[in-house]
């Protein structure tokens, strides 16, 4: 990639699509432009980021330079957008503009930013350590070289998806939200563990193991969700008992309605 990507918003998620490309030799630290909010955040990256990129504050008027480069990736919190304004000075129309807001959507994207092609994209958390999904949803004119440079900001962290716009709220209610409910979910267990006397620190690592482990099982071994609980589960057996515990106690039901809600809060933020 040779074009110029500026970054506005420097958060974990940003460094974690920007340093692989950086350690890969994919783009050069030069043709990397940051901003960022605070002079507490500009100077904590300055001294310990490993990269020496451009990097300003957003009130400096040096920051405009950042609009000057072919693509933008735009990673702020939703509720800061508004405080971005477009500089029309020096910009190609043709430049694009990749956001990783959480439900905003296209056209309101193209109306903040009305001379760029603009991107929407859903990632998650585990991209911090190569492991995230990625949803992309094209907007209006995008070109097959700007698809190409899309994906390449995400490819070395994330196995990515391509979808319309309709589906990425539910994305984002799966994997986005999901880590969340997955931790609750090993608090939980591992709290039934210290429940049992074993040690809170023992318990978790087991849980953890035991996610992994099942998890390995239905991709190696290509089961089901179904399959797989069939293969555990004896007549009058303990599993048998705490799934219908589970069941008395409506987890599914709580499951699903978790990731509506979910999906349905991101929908407001359109």
């Amino acid at each position: 990639m040779t074009c110029k990507i500026a970054v506005i918003g420097f958060g974990n998620i940003a460094k974690a699509i920007i340093t692989p490309l950086l350690d890969k030799k994919l783009i050069n630290p030069e043709s990397v432009y940051c901003v960022v909010n605070s002079k507490k955040s500009l100077e904590n990256i300055k001294k310990n980021y490993k990269y020496n990129i451009n990097i300003y504050q957003s009130n400096s008027k040096d920051a405009k330079i950042l609009w000057d480069c072919e693509v933008k990736l735009l990673s702020v919190k939703p509720q800061q957008l508004k405080e971005i304004n477009e500089f029309d000075n020096n910009i190609n129309k043709e430049n694009l503009l990749v956001s990783i807001l959480a439900g905003v959507s296209i056209n309101r994207l193209t109306q903040k930013f009305p001379n760029h092609k603009c991107v929407r994209v859903v990632t998650n958390i585990p991209i911090t350590v190569g492991q995230g999904i990625t949803g992309i949803a094209w907007g209006e004119k995008i070109t097959k070289d700007q698809k190409q440079i899309t994906k390449k900001l995400f490819e070395n962290t994330s196995k990515v998806f391509e979808f319309t716009e309709e589906y990425l709220d539910i994305f984002l209610a799966l994997t986005s939200s999901g880590p969340a409910i997955i931790a609750l979910v090993i608090e939980a267990l591992s709290d039934g563990g210290l429940s049992g006397g074993l040690p809170k620190k023992l318990s978790e690592e087991l849980v953890i193991e035991m996610i992994l482990g099942t998890i390995k099982l239905i991709k190696e071994k290509k089961l089901t969700t179904s399959e797989l609980k069939n293969l555990v589960t004896s007549p009058g057996g303990t599993t048998i008992s705490a799934l219908r515990v589970l069941e008395k106690k409506s987890l599914r039901s709580a499951l699903i309605e978790s990731i509506i809600s979910a999906s349905n809060r991101s929908k407001e933020f359109n």
